[in-house]
């Protein structure tokens, strides 16, 4: 697998998220952790790899953590817009857009870029400071396979 086109696709993947209905802003996706956040934002940020999960460099697994952070405007209302991001289904649901990208049965993932993928979990939903900014966020985890070459 090669990383950073790996971030970038999953960033593609999430801009398929549609907001929910009121939200007049669209969501800014990144590939990497960006200097400054444009809100709503989700992103890439750091990874771990466990190499060789198959003989002969057959297989690597890598666990993405991305970070979905959404704007104090009204604590309220951007728990809200986070709470739709992070539904398991619908227009507003990252899980969705992103697994997605999984491409039809037998087909690679992530445009040929991994063998599967798939968000695992979410975690830590809390306010993040980010740049010295404070924004209401959580942790989307996705767990990528694909060839070790």
């Amino acid at each position: 697998m090669q990383f950073s086109q790996v971030r970038e696709a999953i960033a593609e993947a999430a801009r398929a998220v549609v907001l929910p209905p009121g939200v007049k802003a669209s969501l800014t996706c990144t590939g990497y952790t960006p200097d400054a956040v444009t809100e709503p934002h989700f992103f890439v940020g750091e990874f771990s790899v466990e190499y060789d999960k198959t003989f002969g460099r057959g297989l690597d697994e890598a666990e993405f953590t991305c970070r979905a952070l959404v704007g104090r405007g009204d604590d309220r209302a951007s728990q809200e817009v986070l709470d739709a991001l992070l539904s398991g289904g619908g227009p507003s649901s990252l899980k969705a857009a992103i697994e997605a990208a999984r491409g039809a049965p037998g087909e690679a993932a992530l445009g040929g870029l991994a063998d599967d993928l798939h968000v695992t979990r979410v975690q830590g939903y809390r306010w993040y400071e980010h740049a010295g900014v404070q924004y209401v966020g959580a942790e989307l985890i996705i767990r990528v396979i694909g060839d070790g070459s």
